[in-house]
């Protein structure tokens, strides 16, 4: 997360922002508040799921992966995925959106 500002407090600006957009947001896990990584799930229906994870970049820029994969998957597919990365990291934050529009946008580049 950005410096200085923890894991929960991003988590719940980001369903606040979610929020006053009209779209759907559920914090489908909860994790180590201070310092949990995030896997966020976006859930763009007909256009497939693509599970995001939080990673390191240069700097102190927020960054993230594609944790499915280049392309959008299957809602069970990104299920599974994110079932795994449950059982390897405890503390991680498990954020799911329900885009069907394409209006979130995420707060940093996406670097893989």
């Amino acid at each position: 997360m950005a410096m200085g500002i923890t894991t929960g407090i991003w988590v719940m600006a980001q369903v606040r922002i979610c929020d006053r957009a009209f779209i759907p947001a559920t914090v489908v896990r909860r994790g180590d508040p201070d310092a949990g990584t995030v896997l966020l799930k976006l859930n763009r229906f007909e256009q497939g799921v693509t599970v995001y994870a939080q990673t390191s970049s240069s700097g102190d820029e927020p960054a993230w992966s594609r944790g499915t994969g280049p392309t959008p998957v299957s809602e069970p597919e990104a299920d599974a995925y994110i079932e795994r990365q449950v059982k390897y990291d405890p503390d991680v934050w498990i954020l799911e959106i329900e885009d069907r529009k394409g209006q979130y946008k995420l707060d940093g580049k996406v670097v893989g």
